[in-house]
């Protein structure tokens, strides 16, 4: 049975696709480190040229993750403000808890050892 497309993302799922691009995470990082940069900044600390960061800059957007504001012809960008908390509160939902799955649950039943397998596996 093939899947369905869900018309609606979880914005987690899109947080994480729009962050699981090394272009677009130095971006990241690149705002982290200031209040806001021009869009032309970024060619810089990206190696990349202009329509590639504009891009990923929109990929960004999309994802809530980074805010814009026109300055005549110049497009400044930041952090949106709940990115930061929303990736803690992620980061602590995946930490260490009475809620997580145990990773002994997830291994796979052990194979056959190999004195049991017949002379022509051996």
């Amino acid at each position: 049975m093939a899947r369905t497309k869900t018309t609606q993302t979880d914005p987690d799922v899109k947080l994480f696709q729009a962050l699981a691009d090394p272009t677009r995470l130095a971006i990241l990082r690149e705002l982290a480190g200031s209040p806001e940069v021009c869009a032309c900044d970024f060619t810089t600390c990206c190696d990349v040229r202009q329509p590639t960061v504009s891009h990923h800059l929109r990929v960004l957007r999309e994802a809530g993750i980074v805010d814009s504001e026109r300055r005549g012809t110049w497009v400044y960008y930041r952090l949106a403000p709940a990115v930061a908390d929303r990736l803690r509160a992620l980061a602590s939902e995946l930490s260490v808890g009475p809620s997580l799955i145990p990773t002994s649950a997830l291994r796979r039943p052990a194979a056959a050892s190999p004195a049991s397998a017949t002379p022509s596996q051996a």
